[in-house]
Order: structure tokens, then sequence, then C-alpha cells
């Protein structure tokens, strides 16, 4: 049995998240306590009591999605002695969950994690004025007609693949006015629905080149060590282990396509039977199942889920 860690990325967030966690594990409660003096603020108290508007925006849903998640990696490692060198092969997340794995592999700090994911939200937020980007799900094909409906959509204005999420599953990001083209132009080529994202700005494309050089500008302030397992980078589908390296895709994957499908297929290849979404929700563990049938894939967000992984990891 080989293992993968996989953490969440933004869309997984919900109203209560990790307060279970805290409220059974001191060392939990910690990490989050961590994260909210990082950031001086509150982000715990909008975790678990809402208002979900609050939590939904794209500056603290990322470090909150990211503090879920390190706090089931506390109380792996601490509470239960759980050794992610010894145990995991790969480690790998899905947009801001790419933070996540680095911080879990000991590249970043936490509260650099959080602080640069809350810069990450704010300076995406503030790349594109609101209503003029977007973000559409394409049903029913994959990546090579995502990408011509891409094309076929632009006309002069931005609309790039953003995540390929699984093979029938493909984000299309850009400008509205494009994006508003894509559902006509998409049934010439296969598309059995176009469903619009409630995002706040078109992640995932050229438009976010604000985001990606003020995230330049961050991360050359930061230390980041070699990881202690390799991590999986969405821009490249391909390990990385290299500090300079890592920074460096993380500023192209501002702009980049998340090439998650790519990325469990080279896991999978590489040996990964068994994949572990660490953190808030189950949309990666779903996706993983999507893509590679044979892989098992569970979530590790409660308590429960942490005593059902163990017995598991152990066996």
């Amino acid at each position: 049995m080989a293992i993968a860690f996989i953490f969440p990325g933004q869309g997984s967030q919900d109203v209560g998240m990790g307060r279970e966690l805290a409220q059974a594990y001191p060392s939990a409660r910690a990490v989050f306590e961590e994260v909210d003096d990082a950031l001086g603020q509150k982000l715990s108290q909008i975790m678990w009591e809402g208002p979900k508007e609050t939590l939904t925006l794209t500056e603290n849903a990322q470090p909150a999605l990211m503090a879920v998640s390190m706090a089931v990696m506390r109380v792996l490692e601490k509470d239960h002695g759980f050794s992610l060198k010894d145990k995991v092969k790969f480690v790998a997340g899905h947009s801001l969950g790419e933070y996540s794995a680095l911080a879990a592999a000991g590249a970043f700090s936490l509260a650099d994690a959080a602080r640069l994911l809350k810069l990450r939200g704010q300076a995406m937020q503030a790349a594109v004025p609101v209503g003029k980007g977007a973000m559409t799900a394409l049903l029913g094909v994959g990546i090579e007609a995502a990408r011509q409906v891409a094309e076929a959509a632009a006309q002069g204005d931005v609309c790039q693949v953003a995540n390929d999420n699984e093979p029938t599953q493909v984000v299309l990001s850009g400008d509205k006015t494009a994006i508003d083209r894509v559902p006509e132009i998409g049934k010439a080529h296969g598309v059995r629905r176009a469903v619009p994202l409630p995002v706040s700005a078109p992640f995932h494309c050229a438009l976010m080149q604000p985001a990606a050089d003020a995230m330049r500008d961050a991360l050359a302030k930061v230390a980041v060590n070699a990881p202690a397992v390799p991590v999986v980078a969405n821009v490249l589908a391909l390990p990385i282990t290299d500090p300079e390296e890592i920074k460096k895709r993380l500023v192209e994957q501002v702009t980049g396509t998340v090439r998650w499908r790519e990325c469990v297929t080279y896991m999978t290849a590489g040996g990964v039977t068994d994949v572990y979404e660490i953190g808030s929700g189950k949309v990666l563990a779903g996706l993983a199942k999507r893509i590679e049938a044979s892989l098992t894939a569970s979530s590790v967000g409660t308590p429960a889920d942490i005593d059902a992984a163990l017995a598991r990891l152990n066996s």
C-alpha cells in the first residue's frame, strides 16, 4: 500500500469546519490559535460561527481551509505519532491546497502559510474588478475539447482552462464576455452542460497576473524548506522538492492551469493505491475515484474520520 495525502481547495469551506477537532484535541485548537495570531484576526470565530458570506470571501476561505488541514495533520502527528515522511509517498493540493500540502510537508511554517494565503486571497480578489471575470465548469468533456471551446470563445478576450479536474469536468476562466459565449459554443464540442461557478474572481487565468506578481514579491521574503516528501505541483503534475522551484511554481500557479487529473494519474502511476483528503469536505476524494477507479479514497476532517483513517493507516 502506497499512500498520498491530498489537500482541498476553495469551495470546500463550510461554517463549523474544524470546530469538532478543536473541541476534541488541544493540539488542533493550538493550530487555529496560531493562525489567528499570525493573521491578527479571529478567523476561527468566522470559521465556526459564520456568517457564511464572510467565510466564503477568498481572503478568509483560503487560510481557513489550510488551518483545518493543518489541524488534522497536527492531531495525526502529535497525538497519534503518525510520520508523514515514513508513511506517505506524495502530497498534493488543489490550488490553495498546494500551500497546505507544502505546510504539511514542512516547507512552510504554519504562520507563513496563513499569511501567504491571506495575501493570495486579497491579491486574487483585487486583480480583476468585480463583474469583469467569470468561471464555468464544462461537464461531459475532457481537456482537449475544453481547450477548443476556450479558444473559440475567446474572440480577443481571455478564456483559458483553469482546472482540469477529472476526465469529464474541466473549468474555464476569463473575461465574463468570453465565458458568456461558452454555453453556446460548447454544444458543438460535446459539452453536456456549462455550469457557471459562484466565484468572486476569474482564478487561474492571465487576468490574475497582478496577483502572481504580488505572490512573487511575498514568496521572495519567506523561508522555504525542502519538503519532507515530494509535492506534486499543480502546474507541472510532477513532484518538486527544491525550495526555489517551489516558489517559482507557486507564482506560475496563480495564472496557470491546475492539472489535477494529471497529478492524480501521476501519483497512481507512481504506485499510490490509497489517497486521503486531509481537511474540510470530500470533493477531492470524489474526483480521485473518478480519475482512477482503482484508488481507495477517503476524507479526513473530523475526529471520527481520524480514528477511521488511523485504523487503516496502521493496519
